[in-house]
C-alpha cells in the first residue's frame, strides 16, 4: 500500500499546480483593466482617426436605400468587374481611391457635399454625377454611366453614405487633399525615373508596366489615358510621393521619395504609349490649363497664336 500511495503523490501533485495556476489565470483576466488587448477590442491608440468618420456599413439602413448604398460600394471596389460595360482597363475607382475610398489614398470622404463646383478642365460648374463620369471616361478608359440608371444612383448613394458626418455647406476637405509636386518640370530627369522605376516600382507594377497579378496597369492598353489627372506629372508625383510604394521595396516606402524624386518617376511613367483622350483638344476652355498639361488644348493653340 505504500508504494501505491507513493505512486500517486506526483500526480496530486500537477493536479494542485493546475488548480493554482487556473485560479492566478482567473483572478489576472478579472482585474485586468478593460483596455488592454487581451480584454477588449476597442482600436489601438495608434490606429488612424478620420476627422468626420463615416458610419459603418453595418449600420446601413434596411430596404431599397441599404442596398443601393452597398451596391454602390460594390461598385466602387470592383468596378472594372462588375461594370466591366462601362470600364475600358483594368483599374477601379478603387485603385487610386483605397479602403472604399475612406482614410486611404485620395480619400473621398466628403465629396458629395463639395458638388455641384467649378471644375476648370470642364469650363463649367459640374455635378457630382459628371466627375463620377469623368473618371469613368478618363481614369478608366471607359464611357460614362447613365445619370439616372441604378449604377449612377448607387455611386453616388454611397459616397453620400460616406459623407454622412461631414457639415453640410463643406467646399474644402483638408483631409482628403493631394499635394501636387511644385518642382520645375524643365529640370525633369526621365532616365533617372526610370532608374527610380526599376529599384522602387517594378515588384508591383512589372518592367513594362502591365501589373500583372500584384499590381495595377501605369501605361499600356489597361491604363488611364492621357486624358486622366495622373496622366500630368505634378498629380502622379504627388501621389507617387505621399502615397507609393505601397509596401516597402529596399530602403523605398511610402513618403521616403523626394519631390525630384518622385516626379521623374511620374515622368517616366507618363513619357510611356498610353490610351488617347479623342476630346482632349476641348479641355479648360479658357485657355487656362495647368503647366504639366500632357497636350495641348484647342483654347490652348488659340491663346499661343495670338
Amino acid at each position: 500500500m505504500k508504494v501505491k500511495n507513493q505512486m500517486f503523490l506526483p500526480v496530486i501533485a500537477i493536479i494542485v499546480t493546475m488548480i493554482a495556476g487556473f485560479t492566478y489565470l482567473y483572478i489576472y483576466v478579472k482585474d485586468k483593466p478593460a483596455n488592454t488587448e487581451l480584454a477588449s477590442s476597442e482600436p489601438k491608440a495608434e490606429e488612424k482617426t478620420h476627422p468626420y468618420a463615416p458610419p459603418s456599413m453595418e449600420e446601413v439602413p434596411e430596404g431599397e436605400e441599404g442596398e443601393l448604398i452597398k451596391l454602390g460600394q460594390k461598385y466602387h471596389n470592383e468596378t472594372s468587374s462588375v461594370l466591366d460595360g462601362y470600364v475600358g482597363n483594368t483599374l477601379s475607382c478603387a485603385s487610386c481611391h483605397a479602403n472604399g475610398g475612406v482614410g486611404d489614398s485620395l480619400d473621398l470622404v466628403g465629396i458629395s457635399k463639395t458638388y455641384p463646383q467649378y471644375n476648370p478642365r470642364a469650363g463649367r460648374e459640374v455635378s457630382i454625377e459628371d466627375r463620377i463620369n469623368g473618371c469613368f471616361i478618363r481614369s478608366m478608359n471607359g464611357k460614362p454611366l447613365p445619370k439616372e440608371g441604378e449604377e449612377m444612383k448607387a455611386m453616388v448613394a454611397y459616397y453620400n453614405y460616406i459623407s454622412t458626418n461631414v457639415p453640410e455647406g463643406t467646399t474644402d476637405r483638408p483631409w482628403a487633399k493631394l499635394k501636387k509636386a511644385e518642382g520645375d518640370l524643365s529640370k525633369v530627369n526621365v532616365d533617372e525615373g526610370r532608374e527610380l522605376y526599376q529599384q522602387a516600382c517594378i515588384t508591383c507594377h512589372g518592367e513594362d508596366g502591365a501589373g500583372g497579378a500584384a499590381g495595377l496597369a501605369l501605361w499600356g492598353d489597361n491604363s488611364y489615358n492621357i486624358g486622366a489627372g495622373m496622366a500630368r506629372v505634378r498629380t502622379a508625383a504627388g501621389y507617387i510621393q505621399k502615397y507609393m510604394p505601397k509596401a516597402p521595396v529596399g530602403e523605398h516606402e511610402a513618403g521616403s521619395l523626394t519631390e525630384e524624386q518622385a516626379m521623374n518617376i511620374a515622368a517616366y511613367i507618363n513619357s510611356m504609349e498610353r490610351p488617347d483622350f479623342p476630346n482632349k483638344i476641348n479641355d479648360w476652355p479658357n485657355g487656362d490649363a495647368p503647366d504639366d498639361a500632357a497636350y495641348e488644348t484647342l483654347a490652348g493653340k488659340k491663346k499661343s497664336d495670338k
